[in-house]
């Protein structure tokens, strides 16, 4: 991804090829080698960091006109830090593996067009005292950087956590196996925020088809034609998904309490079903093995004589650490006779927050 990133994007090719040392790692584009001037006057080298803005698998304008630099920060040729582009000075992490020290603001009046203009003119303001001192610095080395190809659970970047400066934090949701037990409506959203964190495997299980009511309980927009081939919900959710984080794999059918062992090597497993004497054993198989997971549940009824709903989401979470509370939060009762969820009342914005409630209580994963 990021060989052809930089072939395909012509800025990004231009450095390049203009000799300056550029890597493209964890989203975000590094210019190394810029000499710059220290404040004991001494020439030194750093890296110029910005975070990256992309339509697909070439770069687009530059969302911002912030830079970051690894190194000291820059300085006049007296020792005085450079006033043109001084913005912040902290030690981040954009990244894992990117930490860097100060942040820079030099922004045209139209803005920068794209990432050779935005960088060149940061390196010309930084390079022209370095060069006051020694006329020979220069940050075109010619020094090739090969960049890796990205070991990511996405089909293309995450520049979202990258242009947001949150890349580290996001990597802490990167679980290496995630199982979600029921695809019906809350199960379905915990799918669609899921897909957007590092998780490297997410398995589905559910053994119904995915029909036209299903369509609106779900993330997204069912095209006609899948509905009349009646998928199962696991498949039609896996190839919908697909399309942005690999890893998703599937399982079309129920999960039985003689089939719990399966979920028992999972980091996290997320119980999205409504019947509570198929959630019974299956929660016993979990706490037997500790196997952390979040079980979910939603009430709804009419208020009689108002034509108003009032209704209930719960997130109960049990882990090895606590667990004794489970049978207290948890009803495996089958009566739900005057529960309105389950005459099908079409909720999709308590589906999606029962979702989000149970993922936000889960992070880090």
């Amino acid at each position: 991804m990021s060989r052809q990133l930089i072939n395909r994007s012509p800025d990004l090719k231009r450095l390049r090829d203009e000799g300056y040392e550029v890597e493209l790692r964890s989203n975000h584009l590094l210019v190394h080698s810029v000499p710059y001037v220290n404040a004991r006057c001494e020439i030194a080298r750093g890296t110029l960091v910005s975070d990256l803005t992309l339509a697909g698998e070439v770069t687009t304008r530059p969302g911002n006109h912030i830079a970051y630099f690894i190194g000291d920060h820059p300085c006049r040729v007296d020792g005085v830090e450079i006033p043109q582009i001084k913005h912040g000075s902290s030690v981040t992490a954009l990244a894992p593996d990117i930490t860097v020290s100060h942040s820079f603001s030099n922004k045209p009046s139209s803005g920068y067009q794209d990432y050779y203009e935005k960088m060149i003119r940061y390196i010309e303001i930084i390079v022209a005292h370095a060069v006051s001192i020694d006329p020979s610095v220069t940050a075109r080395t010619f020094r090739v950087i090969e960049s890796l190809e990205e070991d990511s659970p996405f089909v293309y970047l995450d520049t979202a956590s990258s242009r947001a400066g949150i890349g580290a934090l996001s990597e802490r949701l990167a679980a290496p196996k995630v199982a979600i037990v029921g695809l019906g409506g809350t199960g379905s959203y915990v799918l669609d925020l899921l897909a957007k964190t590092p998780v490297r495997e997410i398995h589905l299980f559910d053994g119904d088809l995915f029909l036209q009511h299903n369509a609106f309980r779900s993330p997204g927009a069912a095209p006609l034609d899948v509905l009349k081939h009646q998928p199962s919900k696991v498949a039609y959710f896996r190839d919908v998904y697909s399309k942005m984080h690999r890893g998703i794999v599937v399982h079309e059918g129920y999960v039985s309490e003689a089939d719990v062992q399966e979920l028992q090597g999972f980091d996290f497993v997320f119980l999205c079903i409504d019947k509570g004497s198929v959630k019974k054993p299956i929660i016993e198989g979990l706490q037997a093995s500790s196997t952390p997971f979040i079980d979910v549940g939603m009430g709804i009824h009419v208020v009689e004589g108002s034509g108003e709903l009032l209704g209930v989401c719960r997130v109960t979470t049990s882990s090895e650490a606590k667990m004794d509370h489970v049978s207290r939060r948890i009803s495996f009762s089958e009566e739900q006779l005057d529960d309105a969820y389950a005459r099908n009342i079409q909720i999709a914005d308590l589906n999606a927050l029962n979702a989000a409630l149970a993922v936000m209580t889960c992070s880090p994963i």
